[in-house]
């Protein structure tokens, strides 16, 4: 594992954490509570899985397991969108997040786009 791997090791559970306390600020009420509790499920997948992923003892699994993170991260950003329509909350902090799901939804797809463009590569 290389520097880079650390990096988003530590940005994704950052994340987690923006996100969870974000979600504590929410008012509650039935349907708040069942779109909050995706979101929670959603972000905390994000870095949990993207750990996983880094010990995974091959390509085919950590490619395997980063598509859970790919998922997960487009997951978080769809629940914060609905917030943001609801109009729940519209705070700088959920424009942050909002913008952070995107980056690192970008970040995902380019290095599942790298790994396979590489293990194409070897199997040539």
């Amino acid at each position: 594992m290389n520097y880079k791997d650390n990096d988003l090791k530590d940005r994704t559970k950052n994340f987690t954490l923006r996100v969870l306390n974000f979600v504590e600020t929410i008012e509650y009420s039935i349907v708040k509570k069942i779109i909050v509790n995706q979101l929670a499920k959603s972000c905390s997948s994000v870095g949990a899985n993207y750990r996983s992923a880094c010990r995974g003892r091959s390509d085919a699994e950590f490619i395997s397991k980063l598509n859970i993170v790919l998922e997960e991260a487009d997951e978080t950003l769809f629940w914060l969108e609905i917030i943001k329509e609801m109009k729940w909350k519209d705070t700088s902090e959920l424009d942050f997040l909002m913008n952070e799901a995107n980056q690192l939804t970008s970040i995902f797809v380019t290095i599942l786009k790298n790994t396979k463009s590489r293990m194409n590569l070897k199997s040539n």
